[in-house]
């Protein structure tokens, strides 16, 4: 097997899988089990939700995964927790340094009123799609629906919230090739859409595509820098280890 281009072992590497721009795609990804995501063409946002595979009841918290690591967004080294305080997954390694949790997702009425009505019946592939349509796809597939939609993550963007309280969305966070390494310290059901960030000032409907790669990649040893990255995340992965014994 020839050299991975993307610095991972491919005799490790389970499977490879282009998302084209604008579209959506869901899955389990298994405990122990690294799943990267690319940004191809730079500028991507991928609104990204996250459940227990085994009990969908469970699914990611943004607000623990925040307070419980005194954070307000997602790089290298912290956790998404879910609502039951276990780890669903640990970001292990990211070129692009910033990663929204706070914006939520697109709607059909959103995109309408600022890019335009595009629908199926008259652009085909070239419609215009919106996050929260594409998840409940997604996610349907599995026997979830709008209940059980929570608030997501957003990869590869970045919002700063001013001193006012203002969210401001950063354009050009994320450059072509950027990529971050979600190791699932869960079995855990993935969904995501690539579609524009909620507060992109693009007037242009141009979402991007994405690359995933998955590989085995083991579970968190005790010298694991997201498990000792704070006291609360030595607790979440205790509390992880313990449903798996």
């Amino acid at each position: 097997m020839s050299e991975s281009p993307f610095n991972i072992d491919p005799h490790l590497v389970l499977w490879e899988e282009d998302v084209p721009a604008g579209t959506h795609w869901s899955g389990i990804i298994r405990r122990g089990t690294t799943l990267r995501l690319i940004d191809l063409d730079g500028g991507a946002n991928i609104s990204t939700v996250f459940y227990n595979a085994d009990e969908k009841l469970e699914r990611y918290n943004m607000p623990d995964t925040l307070k419980a690591q005194h954070i307000a967004y997602l790089t290298v080294g912290r956790v998404l927790y879910s609502d039951m305080g276990r780890v669903l997954c640990s970001v292990t390694a990211d070129t692009c340094g910033w990663h929204d949790t706070l914006s939520g997702m697109t709607d059909a009425a959103q995109i309408r009123a600022k890019y335009g009505d595009a629908p199926y019946q008259a652009q085909h592939n070239a419609m215009y799609r919106n996050a929260r349509d594409s998840l409940l796809i997604e996610v349907g597939k599995y026997g979830l629906g709008k209940r059980d939609l929570m608030a997501n993550a957003n990869f590869f963007s970045k919002v700063m919230v001013e001193d006012d309280g203002s969210m401001r969305y950063v354009a050009g966070n994320s450059k072509a090739g950027d990529y971050i390494d979600l190791r699932c310290d869960m079995n855990v059901l993935v969904a995501l859409s690539s579609n524009p960030h909620p507060l992109d000032a693009n007037p242009q409907y141009t979402p991007k595509p994405l690359k995933l790669i998955a590989w085995h990649s083991g579970t968190a040893g005790p010298d694991d820098q997201c498990r000792n990255a704070c006291a609360e995340n030595q607790r979440g992965f205790a509390n992880t280890e313990r449903l798996f014994r």
